[in-house]
């Protein structure tokens, strides 16, 4: 008996990605109805930042190549994920679409920037400098290169509180830590990150 939209948005996450490793279309379709509001959320905060370099399609795109990921080597990604370490399916799926985010940009700052000629005489003066979009992208990469430096559960804080913006009680509930440690771990992140940024000639914004 085929299930309905009902019976699956009461399946669990572990649930959920069972029947989604098992291949079954449905789950697929319960997947996004869940979680696509999410990665594209997640997709906007790292490349809002970016909005004078990344144009509408470049989101998409990455919107593209985080499904192409996840379904990548037999649905690799979704078999790392350890719900019996406490970890939540959501948390786990922001920070891949996160991580994808990242890469893209990666890939896109290695990328010449260059327009057909007959556009150069239209285009008007007052995008950023070549050099200005060239040195943030560079930032951009230096940054994630230092976040990988990071424990696993720091580099979850960071998208947690700088990313998604949550509230320091949303934090402590999602990781299971008090709100002083919020803010202990917080402080402790920011003056690691800062002393590395500094030794790159970056600067940590407020």
């Amino acid at each position: 008996m085929q299930q309905t939209a009902s019976d699956l948005s009461s399946l669990s996450d572990v649930a959920l990605i069972d029947r989604l490793l098992a291949h079954d279309g449905q789950a697929w379709r319960e997947f996004v109805r869940r979680y696509d509001r999410l990665v594209w959320r997640c997709i906007a905060k790292v490349t809002v930042r970016f909005a004078t370099v990344l144009g509408p399609e470049d989101i998409r795109e990455v919107h593209a190549n985080f499904y192409g990921a996840l379904m990548a080597n037999d649905l690799h990604k979704l078999r790392m994920f350890k719900p019996e370490k406490g970890n939540k399916l959501g948390t786990w799926i922001g920070m891949l679409a996160i991580n994808c985010a990242w890469d893209y940009l990666r890939t896109v700052s290695r990328q010449p920037v260059a327009d057909p000629v007959a556009m150069a005489e239209e285009r008007e003066c007052a995008a950023p400098d070549p050099y200005e979009q060239t040195a943030q992208r560079e930032a951009c990469a230096k940054v994630e290169r230092l976040l990988s430096q990071f424990s696993s559960k720091d580099r979850t804080f960071v998208m947690l509180y700088y990313v998604e913006s949550r509230s320091p009680e949303e934090i402590a509930d999602e990781m299971g830590i008090s709100v002083k440690t919020v803010y202990s771990k917080k402080h402790k992140i920011r003056t690691r990150l800062e002393k590395l940024l500094e030794q790159e000639g970056l600067s940590l914004a407020a």
